[in-house]
């Protein structure tokens, strides 16, 4: 389930940096300092709205899982991320291109909330880890309630769990180092 939740991290983090450094280039309406001064301040925001998001909401569902089944499909996470990246490509085309765009207002403050909403999605995997491994097993969702790549969407009833060594992925989504 955390790999649902760090798949984003990514591809938001450093078109994000990118399209802050290329913001830093233009001098923009408000001036470069203005700009990055509000993009530092936009990104710490961004980072905590992002990472605090729905809190409740995972901590209910990983208090009632449940052991998974061997009816259960659960799906390896190098298909798990790169079918969230591939749904949402043209979205994050999308948000890069006025992260870069809003560099003429503002300059890096568009790139910088980007890099902010990957920052959040990273530590809420983060956090997400810490409860894995303080429970000492791993959380998954079901492929079939996952709706539209969210972990804690309406359609999840529950979360499954496995041993800690169970699938490719360490506590918090990242790959399992072997």
């Amino acid at each position: 389930m955390a790999v649902i939740v760090r798949a984003g991290a990514a591809p938001l983090w450093w078109p994000g940096l990118m399209a802050a450094a290329i913001g830093a280039l233009v001098p923009g309406l408000t001036g470069r300092r203005i700009g990055l001064l509000s993009g530092a301040a936009l990104f710490l925001i961004t980072a905590a709205v992002v990472a605090l998001a729905r809190g409740r909401r995972y901590a209910e569902l990983a208090g009632g899982a449940t052991r998974a089944g061997r009816s259960d499909f659960l799906q390896d996470r190098a298909v798990t991320v790169r079918n969230w990246r591939r749904g949402r490509r043209w979205w994050l085309l999308g948000a890069f291109l006025a992260a870069v765009a809003s560099a003429f207002v503002l300059p890096g403050a568009g790139g910088m909330v980007l890099a902010g909403a990957g920052a959040g999605l990273w530590l809420k995997a983060v956090r997400i880890g810490r409860r894995e491994q303080r429970d000492d097993a791993l959380y998954w969702v079901r492929t079939d309630w996952v709706e539209r790549g969210r972990p804690a969407g309406k359609r999840v009833k529950g979360y499954r769990t496995t041993g800690p060594v169970a699938g490719d992925a360490a506590p918090g989504g990242a790959r399992r180092r072997r």
